[in-house]
């Protein structure tokens, strides 16, 4: 062999020993990132089973939130006119009262003036817990806010033409809401 052919095989010796060396370290790399990426990969699926632990934790607490909240309400509105029932009690015994006295007496004066306590007093626990009439006088003008036309009569002044005659039954607000609309009848 010739120095030449000698020295090229030392250097496809140490071609070879480089690739060898070059693919050795590929693998190494490739095996570590095959861990890193299982490490992360098992740290992903920790993270991942961690929020869905935290999300049906949270789920099942606001399904017990809306539980709770319905039979609050529920609640409620059952005892809701508690408050007002309690206030009306006295009126109601009131009432029995007079409604006795009226069978063993037949002074009509005492009858109408009981009756006329009663009515007060009636009227004074409505006020209190926010019940007001509707004031409505012949000859204002009609509000379907707060009115409802029952019928209509030919008027008896040119002035009532379009407004309220004449008043058939008090309308009545709760709190400022209307609960029972005024009827009335207007000019035509």
């Amino acid at each position: 062999m010739s120095e030449k052919d000698i020295k090229k095989e030392q250097e496809n010796t140490e071609l070879e020993d480089n690739t060898a060396n070059t693919e050795e370290n590929n693998g190494q790399e490739q095996a570590e990132e095959t861990v890193e990426e299982t490490g992360s990969e098992t740290k992903a699926e920790a993270e991942l089973a961690e929020m869905k632990d935290k999300y049906i934790r949270l789920m099942a607490e606001f399904e017990n939130f809306r539980r709770r909240t319905a039979k609050e309400r529920m609640d409620l509105l059952k005892t809701a006119n508690e408050d007002l029932m309690s206030e009306l009690l006295p009126v109601l015994d009131d009432m029995e009262r007079a409604r006795q006295s009226m069978e063993a007496t037949k002074d009509v004066d005492a009858m109408l003036q009981g009756l006329e306590l009663v009515f007060h007093k009636l009227k004074h626990v409505t006020q209190l817990k926010g019940l007001k009439p509707i004031v409505i006088n012949a000859g204002d003008d009609f509000d379907s806010d707060l009115h409802e036309a029952v019928t209509q009569i030919p008027a008896p002044s040119e002035e009532l033409k379009g407004k309220i005659v004449d008043v058939i039954e008090k309308g009545y607000t709760l709190n400022e809401k209307v609960i029972r609309f005024a009827k009335v009848i207007i000019g035509a």
